[in-house]
């Protein structure tokens, strides 16, 4: 009872102060409680600059202004407002409690607002920002909600026109440099494969679900237990979300108003397969310089017309004569590129003093990228089918066809695909020797050399 006497109570003020306003009692909801001589003395980074992370009372007689981009229309929001600085390309947006249920019918999304901060609580944890009344637990005083009779004496509408929101265009990738608390929107997401067939949120619980985007980078779907479509099946589709970017430690989240934020009406992302057999990639240089073994490198290329992932691949040494390997390359996380090549370095900081870039992938020495020329390398699949070979196995390299000491062993480029069997004649070898076909020309890098280039 009391609670409705609030309400109430808040109601008629709220509707006395709206007809003083527009003069009329043919009014829009949104108009209410509008102040027409109201204006911001303050922005909210000139305040963040006074305050370190915690939370304080503001005592001072600040007004900041802003615009609604929340709404608890369908229930995915309570008891709060997200407000950002501008409609467009904001600086800064916040969050402040507020103890008013059905807050749409009085702050609708793109009106502006005035914020009276003397008395209110300002929480700062990095770049979160809560606005509210005290709350105290275990002593301890946090950000609670303002109290509903309260909010008036805070929180006015300003009488001018609803503002369209423009949310900011952003992709997964990029996030870091955004301001949390504003409005954005991603393009080309979808829902996990293994979420496809779940609802939005279990029943009276906030529920995290995970979208992607085509190259399977996530970021997490906030949905309430509450909301109007909580037991609506997630869209099986890929296509466009909006929605208010938040930040839960260093994992940002998205929270949408209503499913009229979704559109996910294109196709899914192409299937990335990251476990497969493929004899497009093998191996194009292998480089043991003369005049520094810190430049030597192993150079796969790619000859398909896609990106082609190197999950569980490997590369494998044996050291001489060896018929044991000797060492490996796990080449797990590395993606080649459609026609491109992969740089392999034993010694990634001298690679780049010699080169001029960095390799595509870094890796110890003693490992297959570091041969002195006379060592056997195979590429194999996640299925441990060897799909590339330089060398015989068994038999050391010095003085055969595939010894490159002091040189280079450069793949002809009519050669497309990998071989599990060594074929001198698929190879250019320079060396110190000459011996059986090869040819008496030591390298020095990094002229004689081409890595990240085939030729």
């Amino acid at each position: 009872m009391k609670n409705r006497l609030a309400y109430l109570i808040l109601f008629l003020f709220i509707l006395s102060v709206t007809m003083s306003c527009v003069g009329t009692s043919e009014f829009d909801v949104p108009k209410k409680n509008c102040d027409s001589n109201l204006t911001a003395n303050i922005s909210l980074e000139k305040i963040l600059e006074s305050f370190e992370d915690g939370t304080f009372q503001i005592k001072e007689d600040w007004v900041i202004e802003g615009h609604v981009i929340s709404s608890d229309g369908a229930g995915n929001f309570f008891g709060e407002l997200y407000i950002q600085d501008t409609s467009d390309q904001p600086s800064y947006g916040f969050q402040i409690e507020i103890d008013l249920r059905e807050s749409h019918l009085f702050f609708e999304v793109g009106s502006k607002v005035f914020i009276k901060l003397q008395g209110l609580y300002l929480n700062k944890k990095e770049e979160m920002l809560k606005l509210g009344s005290p709350f105290s637990a275990f002593g301890n005083i946090s950000v609670g909600r303002i109290p509903a009779l309260k909010v008036p004496e805070h929180i006015f509408l300003s009488c001018d026109a609803v503002a369209e929101i423009i949310p900011v265009p952003v992709e997964i990738k990029v996030l870091e440099d955004l301001k949390v608390n504003t409005l954005v929107s991603f393009e080309g997401l979808e829902v996990v494969e293994e979420e496809l067939d779940s609802i939005f949120a279990i029943a009276r619980e906030e529920t995290m679900r995970t979208l992607q985007d085509c190259e399977e980078n996530n970021i997490a779907l906030i949905n309430s237990g509450f909301s109007d479509f909580q037991a609506d099946t997630l869209p099986q589709g890929n296509g466009k979300i909006t929605g208010i970017l938040l930040k839960d430690g260093n994992e940002f989240q998205i929270v949408v108003r209503d499913l009229n934020d979704i559109a996910f009406t294109d196709e899914r992302c192409p299937e990335i397969i990251t476990e497969f057999a493929s004899t497009h990639i093998f191996i194009s240089e292998l480089a043991d310089p003369e005049n520094n073994t810190g430049a030597r490198f192993v150079e796969l290329y790619n000859s398909a017309k896609e990106p082609l992932d190197l999950n569980k691949w490997a590369l494998r040494r044996y050291t001489n004569a060896n018929t044991e390997v000797s060492s490996t390359i796990d080449l797990s996380g590395m993606i080649i590129g459609a026609e491109n090549t992969l740089v392999i370095s034993p010694n990634a900081e001298a690679f780049e003093l010699v080169y001029g870039f960095s390799p595509d992938l870094g890796v110890s020495t003693n490992s297959p990228a570091d041969s002195n020329g006379d060592d056997n390398l195979e590429l194999v699949d996640p299925f441990g089918t060897i799909i590339d070979v330089f060398g015989v196995v068994g038999e050391d390299g010095t003085g055969t066809d595939h010894e490159f000491e002091d040189g280079r062993a450069l793949r002809n480029m009519n050669i497309t695909q990998g071989n599990p069997v060594y074929t001198f004649s698929e190879w250019i070898i320079y060396n110190d020797t000459g011996e059986a076909g090869t040819i008496n020309q030591p390298q020095n890098a990094p002229e004689d050399f081409s890595p990240g280039i085939r030729e």
